[in-house]
């Protein structure tokens, strides 16, 4: 089959990877333009560029893949199929209608569960036990397709949203040629969604990772893995920006104090601090502003104050200077 691929972030790259392995003839990718990042607004390309350019595959990088100059473009390849594997657009029905198998996406989570933007994270943050990576027959919708195949493995306890990345792309690059194996068979037939059990997701943003200490201690732990490596949980001690790394919950309860006071500051424990629901977290690795990541000891040790007693601020303008 003669495919073009759609892909713009790191979680694209597994797949593009074992298709330019394949039998397959990849016609041509599609990816978002660089964009600027950082204090200097270097722009940065996309891995998924750097990939087709070492493979001497025709690459263009619209603004937008469903723009009349894009499509004519693709229609010129004549592709059987489309890929799309975390390209970040909605495809209008003029894109959809062009190859003849369609578009395939792999969409990374157990739809119709967590449809949009960023359901790796999302599925974290929300406590999910499982997840897993869906292809679709894609159709006007966000994500709304018929369902081709579904894996799904389990969320370790362990796992934060970078390294769950990057175990879904392995099963999304495998799950990808199972699904093409079925068109080249003839039997590539979807499944209706369960509209009735789905649930959207949205982008994350910088806000996101401001942390309330109301949450329970688990829910708070959970945030913080579904929000690694970007854009982090963060909360102000004496009006310092300090980025909370690694925790865990403590089984014992304090009744006594209000939420988002340290009880103890221990080289043993970390920071205990008191979480919503008479909950206690323990943090035991953080990173204060324009510092390096450091263990809680070292944090402990080298803060200039006695830390019990303390209280986390919501933001830096609530302590007094």
């Amino acid at each position: 089959m003669r495919i073009i691929f759609l892909g713009s972030s790191q979680f694209s790259y597994p797949s593009l990877e074992i298709l330019m392995k394949s039998r397959y003839e990849i016609a041509g990718v599609i990816t978002q333009p660089g964009r600027p990042f950082g204090r200097g607004q270097k722009i940065r390309s996309a891995s998924i560029k750097d990939l087709a350019e070492s493979s001497r595959v025709p690459i263009a990088q619209p603004e937008k893949a469903s723009s009349i100059e894009c499509r004519e473009l693709v229609q010129e390849i004549h592709p059987d199929i489309i890929v799309v594997v975390a390209y970040g657009q909605i495809l209008s029905k003029e894109f959809l209608a062009i190859p003849k198998y369609g578009c395939v996406n792999v969409h990374s989570s157990l739809l119709p569960k967590f449809r949009g933007a960023s359901p790796i994270n999302w599925a974290i943050i929300k406590g999910e036990k499982k997840t897993g990576v869906t292809t679709i027959q894609m159709d006007e919708g966000m994500d709304t397709g018929d369902i081709l195949l579904q894996k799904e493995t389990p969320i370790l306890a362990d796992e934060d949203a970078e390294s769950l990345s990057k175990r879904l792309a392995k099963l999304a690059a495998e799950i990808l040629m199972e699904t093409l194996s079925l068109y080249e068979e003839g039997k590539a037939f979807g499944t209706k969604q369960q509209s009735e059990l789905s649930s959207y997701t949205r982008l994350l943003k910088k806000e996101d990772g401001q942390l309330d200490w109301n949450w329970k201690a688990e829910q708070i732990i959970n945030l913080i893995r579904g929000l690694t490596p970007w854009p982090g949980v963060f909360s102000f001690l004496e009006g310092q920006r300090i980025k909370l790394i690694r925790g865990y919950p403590i089984e014992e309860k304090c009744s006594d104090l209000s939420p988002g006071v340290i009880l103890r500051a221990n080289v043993k424990e970390g920071l205990v601090v008191t979480a919503g629901e008479n909950s206690l977290l323990g943090i035991t690795s953080l990173q204060p502003e324009n510092k390096r990541v450091m263990n809680s000891a070292d944090f402990i040790q080298g803060y200039r104050k006695k830390l019990e007693g303390m209280t986390w601020s919501f933001s830096e303008k609530e302590y007094p200077f």
